[in-house]
C-alpha cells in the first residue's frame, strides 16, 4: 500500500470512528463510542480495521479503495458472517471469469 493511500485510510478510519460514536445515532442502542484500535492492511487496496468500543467489544470493518472515478477513495462496511460466506464463494466465480476471459486476449 503506498504512503498516500495509507494516509487516506487512516483518515477514513478515524472518520468512521467519529461518525459511529454519535450517541444519538440511529441503531446506536447501547450508546457506544468507537476508536480505531488497529488498521491491518490486507492488500494494496483492502484493509481490516478494528474499532474498540467503550463496551470493551471490538467491531471490525472491511475497507476497500476505489482508485478512479466519481467514487474514488476508501469505502467500508461491517461484514456479517453471511457476507463472508458469500465472498468466499465469489472467489470461485472470479477465477472462472478470468479463465474464460484469458482466451480472448
Amino acid at each position: 500500500m503506498n504512503k498516500s493511500i495509507a494516509k487516506e485510510l487512516k483518515i477514513a478510519a478515524e472518520d468512521v470512528a467519529k461518525k459511529f460514536s454519535i450517541l444519538d445515532r440511529e441503531q446506536n442502542f447501547n450508546n457506544e463510542t468507537f476508536e480505531v484500535n488497529e488498521v491491518i492492511p490486507m492488500s494494496d487496496h483492502t484493509a481490516a480495521v478494528y474499532f474498540k468500543k467503550n463496551t470493551g467489544k471490538i467491531g471490525v470493518a472491511f475497507f476497500y479503495y476505489i482508485p478512479k472515478g466519481m467514487s474514488k477513495g476508501w469505502r467500508y462496511f461491517f461484514p456479517t458472517d453471511s457476507h463472508l460466506n458469500g465472498m468466499g464463494s465469489f472467489h470461485f466465480y472470479k477465477l472462472q471469469a478470468e479463465r474464460i476471459n484469458y482466451k480472448k486476449n
